[in-house]
């Protein structure tokens, strides 16, 4: 079973983890989410989860103060490393795991749009194309402890992170963000006009949530 942390603070945009659910379960996962942003802690179903997944959110690790939740799942990262539990962080998540080891994470404005991607060879990218969408305004400007830098775009060095010792992953990416979403993302934070920004051929950033399945229950 995989674990999803649902972490959008905002219930009108939580569109995304439904779509996370849905690439889950047709690389052949059971799932399970968790509304961490509402409940925090430290689920039950986290016992009997082969793998873990930090969903995005509107809100900024810095933001604490607002949401002591983030506090807990700072905490709840850090056990996940300790314990090797399989783990995928997605775009807040991404922040979150590298700022809860130590990282720095920045506010530098909304990017949207589609960016060529450099990956490294690791079997999380296993057929992902190099044409990735993003939608961000904070960016990871210092790696946690132990990660090390997989993804990478000319404005963005650290796009994609990896745990040395465990299996931990994170992106800055959705790996959910597929032409099917692109009316709903388009409507909430404005998307490119210009024909390759609309153009999803050749994007497979799906494939991101297939591999994880694989990595988490081999």
């Amino acid at each position: 079973m995989i674990l999803v942390l649902e972490n959008e603070v905002d219930t009108e945009a939580r569109y995304f983890v439904p779509e996370i659910r849905r690439h889950l379960e047709a690389a052949g996962a059971s799932v399970s989410v968790y509304p961490y942003a509402d409940a925090g802690g430290r689920p039950d179903a986290l016992a009997g989860a082969d793998g873990v997944v930090l969903s995005g959110s509107t809100a900024g690790v810095y933001e604490t103060d607002s949401y002591p939740w983030m506090d807990e799942l700072r905490s709840l990262v850090r056990e996940l490393v300790d314990e090797g539990v399989p783990t995928l962080g997605v775009c807040f998540g991404h922040q979150i795991v590298n700022d809860a080891l130590g990282g720095r994470v920045e506010h530098r404005g909304l990017r949207k749009g589609i960016e060529t991607v450099r990956f490294a060879e690791d079997p999380l990218f296993d057929s992902v194309g190099s044409r990735v969408p993003m939608v961000h305004g904070d960016f990871v400007t210092e790696l946690g402890d132990g990660m090390e830098r997989i993804a990478a775009a000319d404005y963005y060095e650290n796009l994609g992170s990896r745990h040395r010792d465990a299996p931990l992953w994170s992106v800055q990416y959705h790996p959910e963000f597929t032409d099917a979403l692109l009316p709903q993302i388009e409507a909430d934070f404005g998307w490119p006009t210009g024909g390759s920004d609309r153009d999803f051929d050749g994007v497979s950033v799906e494939r991101t949530l297939a591999n994880f399945v694989r990595l988490a229950i081999e």
